[in-house]
């Protein structure tokens, strides 16, 4: 991927970089601009500690002064085991985009090199290595979240997205021993906890993943190098993983770089926060579809998502503390989780994604059903059964009593007939008032599948062949 502009800093402050060429502009100039700027940074660090962000920093004293001197450059890195990126990966690219908007540069790392080891911190076991097809398709599956959530066109500060395998390829193996491996103590490497813990495990640790701190830390040292990088951002569980890139960056370059981490995304009772029982919820609609991703949310349990308000969507303070006493009022009415799950299904999927879940989440509460395609038509109806039927026997004009049975609605045409005459069923949410209704065409809900509903809650899928 092209590198963007990108600004040198030090001595050299007019020399500029794109792709690979130097341009020189007038110094004062680009003083100038920073100056202006500098006027408009915000104060990232008390945004973050309001919003209970902060989990652990490597100078609690100076950060919060150092932020707001000038625009600095940070990253997060990103692991590509999928071809997206799940709720939990969503709380360091929302950290990244909130510097973005405080006024510094965001640098999102896509782990190419890295992911074909695996990050041993909080695992039990050592991942299955991916091979390099599978690695190039995640990581342009993990791109097209990230151009969603960045700014990378926003002039000198722009988001730069890069990919380890681009430098940390380039190395043969005796060359990174002897450039980057002898500033980097081994007992360094075994106090960290990510390495103590699968150490004293049963599975052990393989070399391999033993590696990745080292791999990862050198990345410090990279982006520094070439993009001016001085601060990193991640999980709690990457503090080990920061820490010794800091401590590579001093040995190799004498550079003072820094550290934030903030907590993981975790529920009331401990447990990851991204799992259903349905599997994991990611970014990408392909995997979780915005109606599902919006459920997830407005489900989230009283108790979580006030915190959610704050870790994951940009609603500001005054708003999050008027939806939390509107809970304590009205927690039926659920304003907070609405709350949340609108602002970050428009984060993800935009405006076109908010309205449709809204529409299929009306569906369920009795909403009419028309002009569905078949993919929407099963993510609402995901756990409803069904049966399938063959396309002429619509064409030829289906019995409503008929499907009614072969649905599994009604045990006999006599009880089907007796539903209808009490008007308790509907297909696709309308009330039938014939028991001599006939199925055609022109009554599917989308373009293979009609919706019958027998009360308030007994739904049945009819589908068609095409």
């Amino acid at each position: 991927m092209p590198i963007l502009p990108q600004f040198e800093p030090g001595e050299n402050e007019g020399r500029r970089r794109f792709n690979g060429s130097t341009v020189w502009h007038q110094p004062s100039t680009l003083k100038a601009n920073r100056k202006v700027r500098n006027s408009m940074l915000q104060d990232i660090y008390a945004e973050l500690t309001w919003r209970g962000l902060l989990y652990q920093s490597t100078d609690e004293a100076g950060l919060s002064k150092w932020l707001l001197e000038k625009p600095r450059t940070v990253y997060a890195g990103f692991d590509p085991t999928a071809d997206s990126l799940h709720v939990g990966s969503l709380l360091p690219l929302m950290m990244l985009r909130r510097f973005q908007r405080a006024g510094h540069r965001p640098i999102a790392l896509v782990g190419g090199a890295t992911g074909m080891i695996g990050d041993p911190s909080g695992k039990s076991a050592e991942r299955n290595l991916l091979d390099t097809a599978a690695l190039e398709q995640n990581i342009a599956g993990i791109k097209r979240q990230m151009l969603q959530l960045l700014d990378f066109d926003a002039g000198p500060y722009s988001a730069v997205l890069v990919n380890n395998y681009d430098w940390v390829g380039k190395f043969s193996y005796i060359e990174f021993l002897r450039d980057v491996g002898k500033n980097f103590p081994v007992n360094v490497m075994l106090g960290k906890d990510s390495v103590k813990s699968r150490l004293e495990s049963e599975a052990g640790i393989s070399y391999t993943e033993f590696s990745y701190m080292l791999l990862q830390a050198y990345d410090f040292v990279h982006l520094g190098r070439e993009h001016g990088c001085e601060l990193q951002i991640g999980g709690s569980d990457q503090w080990g993983n920061i820490t010794a890139g800091i401590d590579l960056a001093r040995r190799m370059d004498g550079r003072q770089v820094y550290g934030i981490t903030c907590p993981l995304l975790t529920k009331s009772d401990g447990g990851k926060m991204g799992k259903t029982e349905s599997g994991t919820v990611w970014l990408s609609s392909d995997r979780t579809s915005p109606y599902q991703f919006y459920q997830y949310w407005f489900n989230v349990d009283d108790a979580d998502v006030s915190k959610c308000l704050r870790f994951l969507t940009e609603c500001p303070r005054e708003e999050i503390e008027t939806l939390d006493a509107a809970r304590l009022e009205k927690p039926q009415e659920r304003a907070s989780q609405k709350r949340l799950a609108t602002a970050l299904t428009e984060l993800l999927h935009g405006p076109e994604g908010v309205a449709k879940a809204q529409r299929a989440a009306q569906i369920l509460f009795g909403a009419e059903i028309s002009s569905l395609s078949d993919a929407e038509l099963g993510q609402i109806f995901a756990d409803v059964p069904g049966v399938s039927l063959e396309r002429g026997r619509l064409e030829a004009g289906l019995g409503l009593l008929d499907a009614l049975v072969e649905s599994g609605l009604a045990k006999s045409k006599g009880e089907a007939r007796r539903a209808v005459t009490e008007g308790g069923v509907y297909l696709n949410n309308r009330r039938v008032e014939s028991v001599d209704q006939l199925l055609g065409r022109e009554q599917l809900a989308s373009e293979t599948t009609l919706v019958l509903r027998r009360g308030k809650k007994n739904y049945a899928l009819v589908r068609f062949d095409r």
